[in-house]
Parts: structure tokens; sequence; C-alpha cells
């Protein structure tokens, strides 16, 4: 219940800074383009999906899945896997991503 309550104060705060009806790809989104650093007005899909896993792999970093590697000459952040992601049923991907996105919003 406390992770519920969590997670609607995370939204809560990033719906008061990009507005309201937040979702979690949203929310992964706007991490993808922080962890970024740099936005360009006009992003494709392919980017798009880019800068949905730049969000995904920073998140599942801190639980020891991904390690930073470094920037590429356009400045996109890659990861390595460093272990296998555990099978896990859609509603459980959710709630570890929403757990990631909470612990990653307390930090910054």
């Amino acid at each position: 219940m406390e992770k519920d309550i969590r997670w609607d104060n995370a939204v809560a705060k990033l719906e008061a800074d990009f507005g309201a009806d937040l979702d979690l790809q949203s929310i992964l989104f706007i991490i993808g383009l922080q962890e970024l650093g740099f936005v360009k007005h006009r992003i494709n899909k392919r980017q798009k999906l880019e800068v949905l896993h730049v969000a995904v792999c920073r998140l599942l970093s801190d639980y020891g899945f991904y390690e930073f590697e470094g920037y590429d000459v356009d400045k996109w952040p890659h990861y390595k896997r460093t272990q296998k992601l555990p099978h896990l049923k859609s509603d459980d991907q959710q709630k570890l991503l929403k757990e990631a996105v909470i612990n990653y919003l307390e930090k910054v």
C-alpha cells in the first residue's frame, strides 16, 4: 500500500511540472530525456523508443541489471546488460519499473 502512495506522490510531483495524466510510459520518456541531457526539436518514432530504452536501462542499472558504458559520438548514453532480467508478468514488470521510478525521483 505504501508503494501506491509513493507512486501517486511521484506522479503528482511530475504532473505539477509536466501536466496532468502522466502514465508510466510518459514518465519513462521524461526520465529518458533527462538522462540524455538534451532535447532535439524533432524526435522520430525510432528515437522515441530509444529514449524509453535509455530510461529503462538507467532505472534498472540501480538493480544491477545494466551498467553505464559511456556516451557515443551523438552523446547518447549506452548501457550493457550485466545480468539476465527475470521473466516477469506484465503487472510485475510495471511494479518493478514503478519502484525504480520512485527511487530515481527520490535521488534527483
